[in-house]
C-alpha cells in the first residue's frame, strides 16, 4: 500500500484544523507573548550554563590528556630502570657506554626525552645526557629542588602501598620490598619550567628485578625531561579536537579562548595551555533560530489573520513528509559510506531472483561478496580514522569503477557485497571477480600514507545455484572464505565441495578450542646439528595435535583454521607457556619460540610477555624469539617497537623462513637480527637446480656480511648436506640425521654434555 493516501488523509485533517482556530487567536495572543518572553530568558539562561559546563568540560580533558602524558614518561622510566644491570651496570667504569645504548637510546628513540639525569638518592647529579648525548652542560642547579622533591614524594606514593611485604633499610632510607621479597620500583613526575620551558620532569629509582642483593645503599634515580613542544601540543589536538592549542606564559583576555593553568610541583604557576572554546551557545542560538522565526511568524499570523497560519501548516506537513523519507532513507543505507545496507540489499536481491525465476532469459543474479585483506591491521596500527577512510575510499572506487548497473551495498566493518545481473555462468563470475581485483592495482592515500592493500572476494549466482537470496548470500560468504584461505588477494566462484570443507573447519575449530583449553597439544623436539662435525647443537620444538578420533593433525592443516578462528593469539601463549615451564628442565641451552604476526600486532603483547616471565620465571636471555618476514611488511612503528621491546627485556630476534616471497634488504638494516634461517624449498631443489644452489650461497653470504648465523632447514640426503655445508651454513636440520622425538628422548640425547645449542618452537 503507498503512503499517498495517508499524507492526503493527513493534510485535510491539518487544513480543517486551521480553519477552526481564527477564533482561537486574539484571546491567546497576550498568553503567547508572555510565554515567549518567559521562554527566551530561559532559554537565554541555558545557553549560558551549557557554555560554562562546555568550558569546563574542555578544561577538564587537558588535564587528563596532561596526567596521560606524565604517566606514560613516568612508566617508561621505571620500565627500563627497574633492572639488574640498570644497578650493576650505571655505577661501573662501562656506565656511559652501557647508559648510551639502554637509556639514552631507548629514551630518545622511544619517548624523544629531552634530558636524562643520573642522579643520587640525595639528588645530587652523577651525569646527564641532552638526547642520545653524553653532556658536560648539565645545568642542573635550577632543577635541583624540584628533582630533590620529587624523589622524597616518591617513597610516599600511596599506589604501591597494596604490594608492600616488608622494609628493609638501605643507608638512610627504608625501603619497600615485595610479596617475592624484591625491591619495589617507586617514582613520581610533575611539570616544572625547564631553561625557561613548560616540561615534564619524571622520576624513578633504579632497582634489581632478578637479585636483591644488588641493592646494597640508597637506590640512584634516573630523571627524565620532556619539554611540552610542538609535538605534544599537536598530540593534544588531535586527541582533543581543539584548535589553536599553544602554551602561553600569561592569562588570555580573549573570550573566544580557554585555557588551563599549568602549575609545578610546589604549586607555583608557570603558564597556561590554551585553545579556541567550542562554546555550545551560538551553535544552539543558531539551530534555534527558525524556531524564534516561527515564534514571530506566529505571531503575525494571529495579528494578520487564519491564512497565514493555514500555510504554515502545510508547510510543516511538507517537512513532515520530507523527514519521513529522510528516516526511510537512512534505514536502508549505511551512514558512513552512503551505500545500500544489508535490508536494502536482501530487499533487493529477493526481487531480482524472483524476476530471473519467472522470465529465465534474464539471465543470473551474481553475488560478490568483497573483504578488505589485513583490514583489523589497518585499525590497530594507522588508527581506526585511517580505517574509516579506507572504507570510505574502497566504497568511492568500487562505484566508479564498476558498471552502473551494478547494485552496491556495505554490510559493516570492511564488508562489501556487490549484485550484478547478467548472463554467462562462470565466464561472467570470472570476469566480476577480475574487475574487483583490478580495482586495488593503485595504492590507496590516506594521511600521507600509501596503503597498499588488497581485496578477496567470493561469487555466486542464482538461481542456478540457489533461489534462495539468503542461501545464496552464505555461499558467496563461504567461496571468500575459500579465497581468503587460499592466500588473500584473489576471488573464487562457489562450488559444491566448499560445504563440506566449511563444515569441517568450523568442527575444527571448535575442536582446537577445546584441545587449547584441556591442555590436549604437545611439543616434539628434533635435533638441529653442525654442519660439519654432525654434533647436536640444539633442537627444534614442533606443535604437534593429537586428536583422540582424527589422529595426529598436521600444523599445515590446524594454524590456518587458529587464523581465520582468531585463535592464534591464546595458541601463541599456550605455546609460549609451556616453552618457557619445560625450559626449566632442560640442560643450560638457548631455544627459540616462533612467533604469530597476530600476536606481534596485539597491542597488549609485551605486557603479556612480561606476564608469562614472572608467572613461569623464565629467564629471557635463554630464548631466541623468531618472526618470520611477513610481519616485517608492515612498516610501522609498532612493529618495531615490539621487537626492540623484546630485545631490551634480554630476548634474541631471528629471522625465520628467509627468502620465501617477501625478502628485502630494507628491513634486515631497519633491526638487527641475531640469526637467519633458509627456507627448506631452497635445499630440496638445491641438488638437480644451479639457480637454487647460487641463491643459497647468495643468502648465506649475506647472513655473513650482516653478522648472523645462517641455519638451514629440511636436509635429507648426504647431497644436500655437502652442498649447504659448502655454501657456508653453520646449522642443519632435517631427516637426514633425527626425526622429531618427545621431550624426555630429545634431553637424554643432551644430558650427559653441557651442549650450548638451539632450541626452536614453531606454530605451524
Amino acid at each position: 500500500m503507498g503512503t499517498g493516501p495517508f499524507i492526503r488523509q493527513r493534510r485535510s485533517r491539518q487544513t480543517a484544523g486551521a480553519a477552526s482556530a481564527g477564533w482561537i487567536v486574539a484571546a491567546t495572543f497576550v498568553a503567547l507573548l508572555a510565554l515567549t518572553t518567559a521562554l527566551i530568558v530561559a532559554f537565554r539562561n541555558s545557553t549560558n550554563i551549557a557554555d560554562h559546563f562546555a568550558r569546563t568540560e574542555e578544561q577538564r580533558l587537558v588535564e587528563r590528556f596532561m596526567e596521560r602524558t606524565e604517566k606514560q614518561i613516568l612508566e617508561a622510566d621505571k620500565l627500563q630502570v627497574v633492572w639488574d644491570d640498570a644497578v650493576t651496570m650505571l655505577n661501573s667504569p662501562k656506565a656511559e657506554v652501557w647508559a648510551r645504548n639502554f637509556l639514552a637510546g631507548y629514551f630518545w628513540g622511544s619517548h624523544r626525552i629531552d634530558r636524562i639525569f643520573h642522579v643520587r638518592f640525595d639528588g645530587s647529579l652523577v651525569r646527564c645526557w641532552h638526547g642520545v648525548k653524553l653532556s658536560q652542560d648539565c645545568r642542573y642547579r635550577p632543577l635541583s629542588r624540584t628533582i630533590s622533591g620529587l624523589i622524597r614524594q616518591s617513597l610516599k606514593d600511596q599506589t604501591q602501598r597494596g604490594q608492600v611485604r616488608d622494609w628493609r633499610k638501605h643507608g638512610s632510607v627504608n625501603w619497600p620490598y615485595d610479596s617475592k621479597g624484591l625491591p619495589i620500583g617507586l617514582g613520581q613526575s610533575s611539570i616544572a619550567s625547564v631553561e625557561g620551558q613548560p616540561a615534564i620532569v619524571a622520576v624513578a629509582s633504579v632497582v634489581p628485578d632478578v637479585t636483591p642483593s644488588l641493592l646494597q645503599a640508597e637506590p640512584d634515580y634516573i630523571v627524565l625531561v620532556r619539554f611540552i613542544d610542538e609535538r605534544i601540543i599537536s598530540d593534544l589536538h588531535e586527541s582533543l579536537v581543539l584548535d589553536d592549542v599553544r602554551f602561553e606564559t600569561s592569562a588570555t583576555d580573549d573570550k573566544n579562548r580557554n585555557s588551563l593553568a599549568i602549575r609545578d610541583l610546589h604549586g607555583d604557576r608557570i603558564g597556561w595551555i590554551s585553545w579556541l572554546s567550542k562554546p555550545p551557545g551560538p551553535a544552539i542560538l543558531r539551530q534555534t533560530a527558525p524556531l524564534l522565526a516561527v515564534y514571530i511568524l506566529f505571531f503575525v499570523g494571529v495579528v494578520a489573520g487564519g491564512a497565514i497560519i493555514v500555510r504554515r501548516m502545510r508547510r510543516t506537513t511538507s517537512e513532515l513528509i520530507a523527514s519521513e523519507a529522510q528516516a526511510q532513507h537512512n534505514a536502508l543505507h549505511d551512514a558512513m559510506s552512503g551505500l545500500p545496507n544489508r535490508a536494502h540489499f536482501m530487499q533487493r536481491l529477493r526481487q531480482e531472483l524472483n524476476a530471473c525465476v519467472e522470465r529465465r532469459e534474464l539471465g543470473d543474479v551474481f553475488v560478490a561478496y568483497v573483504d578488505i585483506d589485513r583490514f583489523k591491521i589497518v585499525n590497530d596500527t594507522l588508527g581506526h580514522h585511517v580505517g574509516d577512510e579506507l572504507v570510505r575510499q574502497v566504497a568511492l572506487r568500487l562505484r566508479r569503477s564498476l558498471p552502473p548497473g551494478d547494485f552496491l551495498s556495505r554490510f559493516g566493518g570492511d564488508e562489501f557485497v556487490l549484485m550484478r545481473r547478467t548472463t554467462g555462468g562462470r565466464a561472467a563470475a570470472d570476469m566480476l571477480g577480475k574487475q574487483i581485483m583490478a580495482l586495488t592495482r593503485e595504492p590507496f592515500v590516506i594521511s600521507s600514507n600509501n596503503l597498499e592493500v588488497s581485496l578477496s572476494c567470493g561469487i555466486s549466482w542464482g538461481p542456478e545455484q540457489s533461489e534462495d537470496p539468503g542461501e545464496l548470500l552464505r555461499r558467496a560468504d563461504i567461496a571468500l572464505y575459500r579465497a581468503k584461505q587460499r592466500g588473500r588477494a584473489r576471488y573464487r566462484r562457489f562450488t559444491r565441495d566448499m560445504d563440506a570443507s566449511v563444515k569441517l573447519r568450523r568442527e575444527m575449530e571448535v575442536e582446537l578450542r577445546r584441545a587449547i583449553v584441556r591442555d590436549e597439544l604437545t611439543l616434539a623436539y628434533q635435533p638441529i646439528v653442525h654442519a660439519g662435525s654432525g654434533a647436536i647443537e640444539g633442537f627444534e620444538a614442533l606443535l604437534r595435535w593429537p586428536h583422540p578420533e582424527r589422529g595426529s593433525i598436521r600444523p599445515g592443516l590446524f594454524v590456518p583454521v587458529a587464523e581465520q578462528a582468531g585463535m592464534m593469539v591464546p595458541l601463541g601463549s599456550w605455546v609460549l607457556r609451556r616453552v618457557f615451564t619445560e625450559s626449566r628442565q632442560w640442560p643450560d641451552c638457548d631455544i627459540s619460540v616462533n612467533l604469530s604476526p597476530l600476536q606481534i600486532m596485539s597491542s597488549d603483547f609485551l605486557q603479556a610477555m612480561d606476564e608469562l616471565v614472572r608467572e613461569t620465571g623464565a629467564d629471557p636471555r635463554r630464548f631466541i624469539l623468531e618472526v618470520t618476514e611477513g610481519v616485517m611488511l608492515d612498516r610501522s612503528d609498532h612493529v618495531l617497537d615490539v621487537l626492540k621491546g623484546l630485545n631490551y627485556r634480554g630476548f634474541r630476534i631471528a629471522l625465520d623462513d628467509f627468502g620465501i616471497g617477501y625478502s628485502s634488504l630494507s628491513y634486515l638494516r631497519s633491526f638487527q637480527f641475531d640469526r637467519i634461517k633458509i627456507d627448506r624449498s631452497f635445499v630440496q631443489n638445491i641438488e638437480g637446480d644451479l639457480d637454487a644452489h647460487s641463491i643459497l650461497k647468495a643468502i648465506v653470504s649475506l647472513g655473513h656480511t650482516l653478522r648472523m648465523k645462517v641455519v638451514a632447514e629440511g636436509v635429507e640426503t648426504p647431497m644436500q648436506r655437502a652442498l649447504v655445508q659448502a655454501a657456508g651454513c653453520q646449522m642443519i636440520q632435517g631427516h637426514l640425521f633425527w626425526e622429531a622425538l618427545p621431550v624426555d628422548e630429545a634431553k637424554a640425547l643432551v644430558r650427559p654434555a653441557k651442549v650450548r645449542g638451539l632450541s626452536k618452537v614453531r606454530v605451524g
